[in-house]
């Protein structure tokens, strides 16, 4: 079994010095080179490094102190940097692009765009490579969640109930549209909290955690909201109630709590078809 985890950080021991760089002890690996332009200043052999393992275009073990934007076994959400007859190249913050091949694409990856993927050892090359058939490496285990159990959700694609997400890097959930007070797209990483577990082990979730819907704090999400749609919103306290729950999951009650809150702190103006920000 191999002593180094590749595609993930690793500490290391320097163990000697040449003109191209630092050797680290890489065990039954060998010595791993950590390049010149990546050794920290004044380091020497005997210090033990934190670093990130790869491979590199000759398909060798190289370290780096460079920070990627994800690890194997994690996922992430990469803009694509180019592509080739064999598939697709993503960066993820290292000199040495992510392979993403066509069989593992969903759609054609194109060039500048951004796909969610899941980072992995290819088993027949031992390779680096990513994955956008995201279920496939989602848990198939029973969440052991409770209610109100705090969790951090990666947005994964939007759906005609609302985003759907991975929770804690391992499971599949849902944040539903009508408790949303924000603008979100895929890639964006947030705290929530858990609702209930489902029967096939999917996760509902919400934003914001039960019984801390107090005035002040949808107040708070309410300037947000306005904030986040170019300062206005047709909604106002003359809007049915049922609407008003449907977009803020409150009670008009609270609302116009909310709303009273922000106007004597003179942060909006009540106009005849919706609220508008005070211009700073």
């Amino acid at each position: 079994m191999s002593y180094i985890q590749l595609g993930r950080y690793n500490q290391l021991e320097v163990v000697k010095e040449v003109d191209f760089g630092m050797y680290l002890n890489g065990d039954e690996d060998g010595e791993i080179l950590l390049p010149k332009r990546y050794v920290p200043q004044g380091c020497k052999p005997g210090d033990v490094l934190n670093v990130f393992i790869y491979l590199d275009m000759d398909e060798r073990l190289v370290a780096t102190t460079l920070e990627p934007y994800v690890q194997v076994g994690e996922f992430a959400c990469l803009e694509v940097a180019w592509v080739n007859q064999y598939g697709a190249f993503l960066d993820w913050g290292l000199m040495k692009d992510l392979f993403v091949p066509f069989r593992e694409q969903k759609a054609k990856m194109q060039k500048g765009g951004r796909y969610l993927v899941h980072v992995h050892l290819d088993e027949e090359s031992y390779r680096i490579v990513a994955s956008a058939k995201i279920e496939h490496y989602l848990s198939k285990e029973r969440p052991e969640y409770n209610q109100g159990d705090e969790a951090e959700v990666l947005v994964w694609q939007k759906t005609d109930l609302g985003f759907k997400v991975i929770v804690d890097n391992k499971y599949s959930g849902m944040l539903f549209h009508n408790e949303i007070f924000q603008p979100l797209e895929p890639g964006m990483r947030l705290h929530a909290y858990v609702k209930r577990v489902r029967e096939d082990g999917k996760i509902d979730l919400e934003l914001q955690k039960r019984g801390v819907k107090k005035v002040d704090d949808f107040a708070e999400l309410l300037l947000q909201y306005i904030k986040d749609n170019d300062g206005y919103t047709p909604i106002n306290d003359k809007t049915d109630a049922e609407q008003i729950y449907n977009t803020f999951g409150v009670s008009k009650k609270t609302f116009k709590k909310a709303v009273g809150d922000l106007y004597k702190k003179r942060l909006i103006v009540l106009e005849d078809d919706g609220i508008r920000l005070v211009k700073e």
